[in-house]
């Protein structure tokens, strides 16, 4: 019997790929999408009330299906990748669309070439989330946990997301608010693909022990952003995105020497 017949009767012990997916986490990733897509319908229909609080139900389901996975144990390389199309979904192209469906498009209406910026800057957000996405699976495992490189998109379409739902409360309409709104969105899409590094908060334990007054503040957060949620929740958010280039900032005018510094 030849090498080859050999290779052709012996069994085939190679670990073969299981069948099937877990259902919790997928289940929940799977919401995280529906959010998404549901954002972009409600703002295609004109509910933008209904869009933005789409995004950050989104924000809830991604939250959630890692934290299932690790405490079941059930973590696999398909959840990883469906969950990262999930979020250029959800935080990607519904942002981008609903601010675009809310008043980019109208711009055109002001001046054409206006119209035309507000287009781009759309599609560059959408462009930012998916580079940030790549970025982040690719160096997952040479990285510091304790850190993002680049606000995380779950943040940037936070903060688009808070605006739009800010902007529409208070009619902020007009060539002004429109601008507002793109740059808005430009920006967030910069931070994304920034070097700037922000806190993951992987420190933070929810099955930790605290003090029983800061339990009591839990509840306190969540009154202060039902008085007004686009509003605090874009102060939030906000903050948070500008924390990183603020704390830069800061660093490089400390590094920097003084004036009289080295003259005798």
């Amino acid at each position: 019997m030849s090498d080859l017949d050999a290779t052709h009767d012996a069994p085939d012990r190679s670990p073969r790929p299981r069948r099937g997916v877990y259902l919790l986490p997928n289940l929940l990733t799977t919401a995280n999408l529906f959010s998404g897509f549901y954002g972009i319908v409600a703002a295609i229909d004109g509910n933008f009330d209904r869009a933005w609080v789409a995004i950050f139900a989104a924000m809830v389901f991604d939250g959630l299906d890692g934290r299932i996975a690790r405490w079941t144990h059930t973590e696999t390389q398909f959840g990883k990748e469906y969950d990262s199309l999930s979020d250029l979904v959800a935080f990607g192209l519904g942002p981008a669309i609903i601010v675009y469906q809310w008043g980019v498009a109208r711009l055109a209406e002001y001046n054409a070439a206006w119209g035309r910026v507000g287009w781009l800057v759309t599609f560059f957000y959408a462009v930012a989330t998916a580079f940030r996405l790549a970025r982040f699976n690719t160096r997952t495992a040479s990285v510091d946990k304790r850190y993002f490189e680049g606000l995380p998109s779950p943040g940037a379409a936070a903060v688009v997301a808070a605006f739009i739902g800010t902007a529409h409360r208070y009619e902020l309409g007009g060539p002004y608010g429109l601008v507002l709104a793109f740059v808005v969105t430009a920006v967030a899409g910069l931070l994304m693909v920034s070097r700037f590094y922000y806190s993951s908060f992987k420190g933070f334990k929810l099955t930790g022990r605290v003090r029983f007054t800061y339990a009591i503040l839990i509840p306190l957060v969540f009154v202060v952003i039902s008085v007004n949620p686009p509003v605090v929740l874009l102060a939030l958010f906000g903050t948070f995105a500008l924390t990183a280039p603020c704390a830069a900032a800061w660093r490089g005018l400390r590094r920097r020497p003084s004036v009289g510094a080295g003259r005798s």
